[in-house]
């Protein structure tokens, strides 16, 4: 199916869904009778951004039997019980912007899971080496700035609203860990190291508007490398001295097969004395590890997701990726094989499920 045609199934998906909202039965979760799902509690996660993508591409998912299967309904057979998806503003190639990120928030609501929305505030990724302005925001002021994030943020949130999808978490900015919207001109700059109170009020512009629409979703602040405390610290102590809002501390967590432990006791550490610190809840939105080592990769899933699942104030953990598969983008931390079947690594998810 290629883009455009993509586009049109989508929005006919959006058109009819607005026509069933009338209908709340309509728009309950979609459960076979001979299975039970676990969809509550702690989040058995996964960032599934790039799935509409990957089948535009001609890519399928299979279940261990070899059966072809959708890919959500196949994440949620395996345990997974929410999904996270990123929206960009006007990627050049329409992925991940509003309209693509509603059509599988759409298939996800309808399958019963739960959905964490993650605004990049940038046409394209934003994380800890980029976060670059939105090409129509690169001459905005300060002002101008704050009102686009707000702006953006309730579009998108608005719509969701109107299909009767409630985000359960929504990120400001993706892994700001020296703040968003980066400039040159320290005065109109989101970047942290330059001015902490400019990252905070922009900060404080996305969080107001997803009350705004959502006033029950919890809204999280991202940072990246979750085993290390000090930049937790610097930026939580430099929003909370600057009036900066969020309800969750989220994370993420890359480690190698041989770095796994360590890396996870200091995470874990770090959450503990995060939650007490700033009294609030953390997440892990993000974590990956090479498939090539599937064993190693669900050792420590399966580990750090019983020692997360085990604290008092962690609400889940979420895998970034894991439908991608063989040579898809060159990334190599997801969680099938190159048959597009689910890896050893999936197990993680049902062995951390409630009813287990």
């Amino acid at each position: 199916m290629k883009f455009k045609d993509w586009f049109l199934f989508s929005a006919l998906a959006l058109f009819t869904q607005s026509l069933m909202a009338c209908s709340s039965n309509d728009n309950d979760p979609t459960f076979p009778k001979d299975k039970t799902y676990d969809m509550t509690g702690f989040a058995r996660g996964a960032d599934v951004s790039w799935l509409t993508e990957m089948e535009n591409d001609g890519l399928s998912f299979y279940n261990a039997a070899g059966q072809k299967k959708d890919c959500l309904t196949l994440m949620r057979d395996l345990g997974v019980n929410a999904v996270r998806l990123r929206v960009w503003v006007n990627p050049t190639d329409g992925w991940c912007n509003k309209s693509d990120m509603l059509a599988k928030a759409y298939r996800a609501n309808n399958l019963g899971m739960r959905i964490m929305v993650d605004f990049h505030y940038s046409d394209s990724w934003a994380d800890p080496s980029q976060q670059t302005k939105p090409a129509a925001w690169a001459n905005y002021t300060f002002d101008e700035l704050k009102q686009a994030v707000a702006d953006h943020t309730t579009e998108v949130l608005t719509a969701m609203k109107n299909m009767n999808i409630t985000p359960e978490w929504v990120q400001v900015g993706n892994e700001t860990g020296n703040g968003m919207l980066w400039d040159n001109n320290a005065a109109i700059s989101g970047e942290a190291s330059t001015s902490m109170a400019n990252y905070a009020a922009l900060n404080n512009a996305g969080y107001d508007a997803i009350k705004a629409i959502f006033p029950d979703t919890k809204v999280i602040v991202h940072l990246q490398e979750g085993n290390k405390k000090a930049l937790y610290t610097w930026i939580f102590d430099g929003l909370k001295e600057n009036g900066g809002k969020w309800d969750v501390i989220g994370m993420s967590l890359y480690p190698e097969a041989d770095t796994w432990k360590t890396l996870t006791t200091d995470c874990i550490t770090n959450m503990n004395y995060l939650i007490k610190r700033y009294n609030c809840d953390v997440c892990v939105c993000e974590v990956g590890m090479p498939v090539d080592d599937a064993a190693a990769g669900k050792e420590w899933l399966t580990e750090f997701m019983k020692e997360a699942k085990a604290i008092d104030g962690c609400l889940g953990i979420f895998y970034w990726e894991p439908e991608c598969y063989g040579d898809w983008k060159n990334y190599g931390k997801g969680a099938f094989d190159t048959d597009g079947k689910p890896t050893a690594i999936m197990d993680a998810f049902a062995n951390t499920n409630t009813n287990e």
